[in-house]
C-alpha cells in the first residue's frame, strides 16, 4: 500500500501530455519574481515573454501546478509556457504555500494575489490586463476554477501584496482534471478504499481536518459553490477512469456553469485516467484561449469524447 501510495503522491501532480508545437519563437524568461513582497519563496512566479512583442500587449495565460496541494512546483509548467508563447502568448507559472506550511485558504489566497500582481504590472511586461487566463492539472485545475466561479467573493481575496485594489477577476479557465466539489469528492471514490485514504489524507492536511469535520473548509473550497452567471467561460477535460478525482466532479462544474447560463465545455477523454496525451484536445484548447483572449472566431464542442489514442 505504501508504494501504492507513493505513486498516487506523485501521479497527482503530473499531466503527462506534450502540446502539439506551433514554430519555434523567441521567447525570454522572467523568473522569481516576487508577487507578494515578502521574501516567501512560494510567492514567486516566472514569466515567458514572446521577445517579438514589438510593443503591442499580448493576452496572459497563468499555470497554476498540481500535486495534492501538497507538492509540486511552478517548474511543473515549463512546457505549457513554452507552448503558450509559441502560440503568441505571455505565460506565466505561479508557486503558491503548500499545505504543510499554511491550510486553506491560503492556496487560493496566493493564487489571488500572484493575479493582481500581474494585473497591476501589466504594463512593466507587455501584458493586456483585460486578457488573463488561467489554466492547472489536478490540484492546479481546482485552483483554476475557483479563480473563475469566485471572482469577487470578498471572503476568499485575502489580504497579501500591495495590489488589493485591483482586481484578480479571469478571462477564462481551462481545468485538467481538479476536484470541483470536495463534499462528495470522498463518496464518488468509495470503490477505490486505497484511493479514497489517499484524498482523505491530502485534504485533511489542506483543511486541518478530515473533510467531514471541515464541511464549511470544503464547502468554501469547492469551485461550484460559488458559480454564478458573470463567471467566465470554462474548459474542462477530465479522463473518464480517472481513479484520484472521480469523473463525476468534472461532470458536477459542467453543470453548474451551464445552469448558470455560462459557457461550459467537458472534453471526456475516454478511458484515460489522471492524466492524458491528445493532440486532438490541445488543438481545442488552443481555440479556445484563441476565442476568449484574441477573439479569434471558433467553434468548440460543449460536450465532447475524445477517444483513444489522439
Amino acid at each position: 500500500m505504501r508504494r501504492l501510495l507513493m505513486f498516487l503522491l506523485l501521479a497527482a501532480g503530473v499531466l503527462h501530455a506534450a502540446p502539439a508545437a506551433p514554430p519555434a519563437t523567441a521567447a525570454e524568461w522572467v523568473r522569481d519574481v516576487d508577487y507578494v513582497g515578502d521574501g516567501n519563496g512560494r510567492h514567486k512566479l516566472d514569466l515567458l515573454l514572446p521577445k517579438n512583442r514589438a510593443g503591442k500587449k499580448l493576452p496572459l495565460v497563468v499555470f497554476i501546478h498540481g500535486g495534492s496541494w501538497s507538492s509540486g512546483s511552478r517548474n511543473d509548467g515549463r512546457e505549457m509556457l513554452e507552448w503558450m508563447a509559441r502560440s503568441g502568448y505571455a505565460a506565466a507559472s505561479i508557486s503558491y504555500r503548500l499545505s504543510e506550511e499554511a491550510q486553506w485558504p491560503a492556496q487560493i489566497d496566493d493564487c489571488k494575489a500572484a493575479i493582481r500582481f500581474l494585473r497591476a504590472k501589466a504594463a512593466d511586461y507587455q501584458i493586456d490586463p483585460d486578457l488573463i487566463g488561467v489554466t492547472g492539472f489536478s490540484a492546479g485545475g481546482h485552483l483554476a476554477s475557483l479563480l473563475g466561479t469566485s471572482g469577487g467573493v470578498k471572503e476568499l481575496e485575502g489580504t497579501l501584496g500591495a495590489n488589493l485594489k485591483t482586481s484578480s477577476r479571469v478571462s477564462c479557465v481551462v481545468n485538467f482534471f481538479g476536484p470541483e466539489d470536495f463534499l462528495t469528492i470522498i463518496p464518488q471514490n468509495a470503490d477505490h478504499q486505497v484511493l479514497s485514504y489517499f484524498g482523505q489524507k491530502n485534504l485533511t492536511l489542506l483543511f486541518g481536518a478530515p473533510v467531514d469535520k471541515a464541511q464549511e473548509a470544503a464547502k468554501q473550497a469547492s469551485p461550484v459553490t460559488w458559480v454564478s452567471k458573470d463567471d467566465p467561460p470554462f474548459l474542462t477535460a477530465h479522463g473518464t477512469a480517472d481513479p484520484i478525482v472521480n469523473f463525476a466532479q468534472a461532470q458536477e462544474i459542467h453543470a453548474a456553469l451551464q445552469k448558470a447560463g455560462v459557457e461550459s465545455h467537458l472534453f471526456a477523454m475516454e478511458g484515460k485516467g489522471h492524466g492524458f496525451i491528445s493532440d486532438a484536445l490541445n488543438a481545442q484548447v488552443l481555440l479556445f484561449l484563441n476565442l476568449h483572449l484574441k477573439g479569434q472566431p471558433a467553434k468548440i464542442p460543449v460536450d465532447e469524447v475524445i477517444k483513444g489514442k489522439s
